[in-house]
């Protein structure tokens, strides 16, 4: 199965870099209208055969060009959506807090899933619920997904679940919004991922090139 992940397109409080993470959330700003509007371009060399998105309002308004432009219906899961901040909801990104956000997901990633994030969820409870969502269209027989989701919530999963990808690799690369990871794989055999935001990504076993800061969550 080819696995896309997808970064919703760009809204108020990512502007404002803000830990905002609660259903239903805000929706996109005129940038993130275009960003939205730009991806059935930017997928042109893409077959979509089954299109998600979280429960989150900016990630379906992100979708609905694409969904517009392939004809396909837009799957709504609350599995793909972004890893709540809990006590940190709405405090800057940038902040002793918000960087607190960021060490707890990517501790997940490494393995310390009990670690729990303040008020909110653990690493168990996250990878649980976005699994699902990824088994399920794996098992829907569809070849080719798009999952429109979030950006600590696909860096994570991404750190965790694919074999080529550590979490200094991902803690280092900020997925801009509409920006999209590309694996291979399956629940069972594993993932690999191909691309990070349009960059080859070094083959299980391999390196790679320093990248950017940690950035906000959304």
């Amino acid at each position: 199965m080819r696995l896309l992940l997808i970064r919703h397109g760009e809204t108020p409080t990512n502007v404002q870099r803000l830990l905002d993470t609660a259903v239903p959330g805000p929706g996109l700003t005129a940038l993130g209208e275009r960003q939205a509007a730009a991806l059935p371009r930017a997928l042109a060399d893409e077959d979509i055969d089954a299109l998600y998105v979280s429960t989150l309002v900016r990630t379906r308004l992100t979708a609905a060009p694409l969904a517009a432009a392939r004809g396909l219906d837009v799957l709504e899961r609350d599995g793909i959506r972004e890893i709540s901040a809990g006590d940190l909801e709405l405090l800057p990104g940038g902040s002793e807090q918000g960087e607190r956000y960021l060490r707890t997901v990517f501790a997940w990633a490494a393995g310390d899933l009990e670690l729990r994030m303040p008020g909110g969820e653990s690493g168990t409870e996250f990878l649980e619920r976005y699994d699902t969502v990824v088994a399920e269209a794996a098992a829907s027989g569809a070849r080719r997904v798009a999952l429109v989701s979030h950006g600590a919530a696909i860096r994570t999963w991404t750190a965790a679940r694919a074999r080529n990808v550590d979490v200094p690799f991902a803690a280092a690369r900020r997925l801009a919004n509409t920006g999209v990871i590309v694996l291979d794989g399956t629940p069972s055999a594993g993932f690999e991922a191909l691309t990070w935001a349009g960059a080859t990504v070094t083959p299980a076993g391999g390196g790679g090139p320093a990248g950017e800061p940690l950035g906000a969550a959304g």
